[in-house]
Formats: structure tokens, C-alpha cells, sequence
């Protein structure tokens, strides 16, 4: 008797330790939407907040942003410091192991100029898309504001003010 409950109770343990690591699994992809969809909203209010946009360019911008937040997302292959276009920052993948200490294998050369071609196409596609919801002279400053950071490296903190 005290056999079939100890079995009983062990693989209801089992069942519901399968049930709780199922569960979390599912969640996954919502928590990562999540985040992205704070990130989207994130760069939105900053933009609308630096280039004084009114609630119908912020609305349109949200609109654009969440339409490229994919697009724009940097293809890592185990470099760091660079954060996509605009310093916008995604989720990073954990760095590819190498079986030598401290080095990483570089992705092939005509793989980086492709993905270089295509986010300069992405770039230019929003660039046109931003263009008309800004008023000419929130677009420049935010073109000049590109080029700073272009300048920078996009590294180093981000003045704001």
C-alpha cells in the first residue's frame, strides 16, 4: 500500500514538473513580443519626446517603428557593441563559442556586405516613411542627430537634452 502511494505521488510530481516546463516554453515567444513591443514603444516616445512630434505623427511613428522593429534588428555574428541603426537595442544571442580562448569565427565576408545592403535598403525605406510624418525641420534635426551618432560609432552615452 505505502509502495503504490509513493508511486502514485512520484508521477504526480512528474506530470506536473512536465506540465510547469511546457508552460514556460509557451510563454517564451510573448515575453520576447513583449519586449520588443516595449523597446518599439521605448523609441517612439524618445523620438516623439526629442523632436517634438504632435499625437498624430506620434501615432503614425508607433505605426512605423513597430512596422521595421524586425527589420532593423542587427544579424549578430558574435561581434559586440553595435546596436543597429538609430541606437536601437535588441536581444542578444549568447556569443558562438570557439575552441581557441578569446577568439570568434568571422561570418563570411560577402554575407556581411549583403547584410550591410540590405539594412542600408531598410534604412532608406524608413528614412522615406519618417520623412512624411516629420515637418521639414524635424526631419533635419533628426538627420543631423543620425550623423552624430554615425560620427560617434554609435558608441559612448547618448546626449540628450
Amino acid at each position: 500500500m505505502m509502495k503504490q502511494m509513493i508511486m502514485t505521488l512520484l508521477a504526480a510530481v512528474m506530470v506536473s514538473t512536465a506540465a510547469v516546463a511546457q508552460d514556460k516554453d509557451s510563454n517564451k515567444p510573448s515575453v520576447d513580443n513583449n519586449r520588443k513591443q516595449e523597446m518599439v514603444k521605448h523609441r517612439t516616445d524618445r523620438m516623439v519626446e526629442d523632436y517634438q512630434l504632435n499625437n498624430k505623427q506620434a501615432k503614425k511613428l508607433l505605426e512605423l517603428n513597430t512596422e521595421y522593429a524586425d527589420k532593423m534588428r542587427p544579424r549578430h555574428h558574435g561581434h559586440h557593441g553595435h546596436h543597429g541603426p538609430h541606437g536601437m537595442r535588441g536581444q542578444r544571442p549568447e556569443p558562438p563559442k570557439s575552441d581557441m580562448e578569446g577568439e570568434r569565427p568571422e561570418p563570411p565576408k560577402g554575407d556581411r556586405e549583403e547584410h550591410r545592403k540590405e539594412m542600408a535598403e531598410t534604412m532608406k525605406a524608413y528614412d522615406a516613411e519618417l520623412q512624411k510624418i516629420m515637418t521639414k525641420e524635424q526631419y533635419e534635426k533628426y538627420k543631423a542627430d543620425m550623423q552624430q551618432r554615425r560620427e560617434r560609432g554609435h558608441r559612448g552615452p547618448q546626449e540628450r537634452g
